[in-house]
């Protein structure tokens, strides 16, 4: 069997710590315990990432950079629903790649205000919203449906792990999780 490549051993490690971030926070989620996650020692992991604070700041600005790519992926289409159903599937896309980033993505949107990794994923939080055309401020209602809808989308891909193929769950995901978001289905003949 072939060794791993360092950029798939970074993304073991990332994707791990962006899992454990989100069910643990920030704080109570030691570099031990990423390391023993992810099968490693902890001199070996803190050799590819010096600290915990560099080992957080490379799992958000995967995360960040993930979602920047959704929002400027749906950015020239115009508010509705084909531009939800759009950031939804990348949404979705990446849930299928990297469940802990999506995890940890949700856990940002519906953290405590005080709380660290809400501050922490603020930007990431605004790069979602902007995906979806959503000022939280202006309409709170729609803020819910949102964070509904990707809350589906989070659990349902946990839930459902390997029971389907890729294309299959991918459109399951986006279908699930745009009901959530309330718009009417077009009329079937």
């Amino acid at each position: 069997m072939p060794r791993p490549t360092r950029q798939q051993i970074d993304d073991e490690i990332l994707e791990t710590a962006a899992s454990l971030f989100a069910r643990h926070g920030f704080k109570e989620t030691s570099v031990q315990r990423i390391a023993d996650a992810v099968g490693y020692s902890k001199t070996g992991l803190l050799h590819r990432y010096p600290s915990k604070e560099a080992l957080q700041e490379a799992v958000l600005g995967r995360c960040l950079g993930e979602m920047d790519a959704v929002a400027t992926g749906v950015a020239g289409l115009p508010s509705g629903p084909d531009r939800d159903r759009a950031a939804l599937t990348g949404v979705a896309q990446l849930a299928m790649r990297r469940p802990g980033t999506v995890a940890l993505l949700l856990s940002g949107l519906i953290g405590e205000p005080d709380d660290e990794i809400a501050v922490a994923l603020h930007t990431i939080g605004c790069a979602t919203f902007e995906a979806f055309a959503l000022d939280p401020e202006a309409d709170p209602a729609r803020m819910l449906r949102v964070t509904g809808a990707l809350g589906a989308l989070a659990f349902a891909r946990v839930a459902l792990r390997n029971k389907l193929p890729d294309d299959a769950m991918l459109a399951y995901l986006v279908e699930l999780s745009y009901d959530a978001l309330g718009h009417p289905r077009p009329a079937t003949h």
